[in-house]
């Protein structure tokens, strides 16, 4: 159940009450697509760093290890020890991004797997069939996300096929949540708005998968091409007529400023690769914009990564010292990186929190802004 605390102008302060526990939104989601953060990441880190929602990928981890064994194992929770809330991506995202190994037909997609060539088939039931073995949190239903560039023709089949795929995702979970032997019985569903770049389509989907009454409802099929102006347009005029009293979603965004930007939007779930890959490339985020500690100016710089920042990187190693690991391609220099960044994005929400609590988005976010644009004092 989602509980809407408080409004800053379009800005969203809510709770959403899972069986995992309560989730204080605005939220950023840590992106561990095979059930684990990618830069040596383990999940007693996530609880160290505010982790509150991990997030995890239905298409791999049915290509590997395979959702049965999770089930097996007790469900993703036990298989990667973290009691917290996971929210799981339908598999429909590689629809889009493995476009190469994939036919999309009425009954769903058939793929030829990434990892060995083998054959596979995925539609709505069977996208809740294996979110239901995995028994995470949240289920995303099943849906096509077409490229911000397609045809309109296309688009318009495509979310009206995503829409008769919903409705299937919601009758197939109802009936996994009935069964005796279902791990998680309260497992909840997102359906996904899409529509490319077209405002008509996307306000007309919106309409229409608002009045399914689902427990929450994403923005899908951004941040693949198109400029942030289209995005943040494409958001102003969609996300009005999602339901307020249910959290909105904005699937695989972004940088912390596309964040500030959504959230005064209405948008209060967001998840990104940004922070785990950057990190992975000695690329860290600050309060003044990004650092490559690649540089050669960070050679002899004593200070941590943020002055003030109480990651485990800024708390007990300074720039030369992680510099010189990335240099040397040790593995702690990456892990550290990555520790820093989901930190400094998890603690980004927490203010975005407490801005909205006070009711001070706006000033906050033109301060935050600015400081990001400034560099480094």
């Amino acid at each position: 159940m989602y509980k809407l605390l408080k409004r800053d102008g379009l800005a969203k302060r809510g709770e959403l009450h899972t069986v995992h526990g309560v989730i204080q939104t605005p939220v950023f989601m840590n992106v561990g697509t095979a059930a684990a953060i990618k830069g040596a990441v383990a999940t007693t880190d996530l609880q160290e760093i505010g982790t509150q929602v991990e997030l995890s990928n239905t298409y791999h981890l049915h290509v590997r290890p395979g959702d049965q064994v999770v089930r097996s194992l007790g469900g993703l929770h036990k298989f990667m020890n973290w009691d917290k809330p996971i929210l799981t991506d339908s598999g429909g995202f590689q629809v889009f991004s493995l476009a190469g190994l994939r036919k999309i037909k009425e009954e769903g997609v058939y793929f030829h797997s990434h990892v060995d060539g083998r054959k596979i088939f995925m539609g709505p039931e069977e996208s809740m069939q294996i979110q239901s073995n995995l028994a995470s949190t949240i289920a995303m239903a099943f849906d096509e996300c077409p490229s911000s560039v397609a045809e309109r023709s296309y688009v318009q089949a495509s979310v009206e096929r995503t829409t008769r795929w919903l409705a299937r995702c919601k009758r197939e979970m109802e009936r996994l949540n009935s069964l005796p032997d279902t791990i998680n019985p309260r497992q909840m569903l997102f359906a996904i708005n899409q529509g490319a770049v077209y405002e008509d389509i996307r306000i007309e989907h919106a309409k229409e998968i608002a009045a399914m009454d689902l427990d929450g409802y994403a923005v899908g099929g951004l941040a693949v091409g198109e400029s942030h102006e289209e995005m943040y347009h494409i958001l102003d005029v969609t996300v009005p007529h999602l339901p307020v009293d249910k959290p909105t979603y904005l699937m695989g965004v972004g940088t912390p400023a596309n964040i500030l930007e959504a959230v005064d939007r209405g948008v209060d779930f967001f998840d990104c690769v940004y922070p785990s890959r950057n990190g992975r490339h000695g690329h860290v985020y600050t309060n003044h914009g990004k650092m490559n500690l690649f540089n050669a100016k960070y050679e002899l710089d004593a200070r941590p990564i943020q002055e003030g920042c109480q990651c485990p990187a800024c708390r007990h190693y300074s720039r030369a010292y992680i510099r010189h690991l990335l240099k040397a391609k040790e593995m702690l220099g990456m892990r550290l990186c990555v520790l820093h960044n989901l930190y400094f994005y998890n603690h980004l929400m927490e203010e975005i929190r407490d801005a909205i609590d006070a009711g001070e988005y706006k000033s906050y976010k033109k301060e935050k802004l600015e400081g990001f644009l400034a560099g480094e004092p």
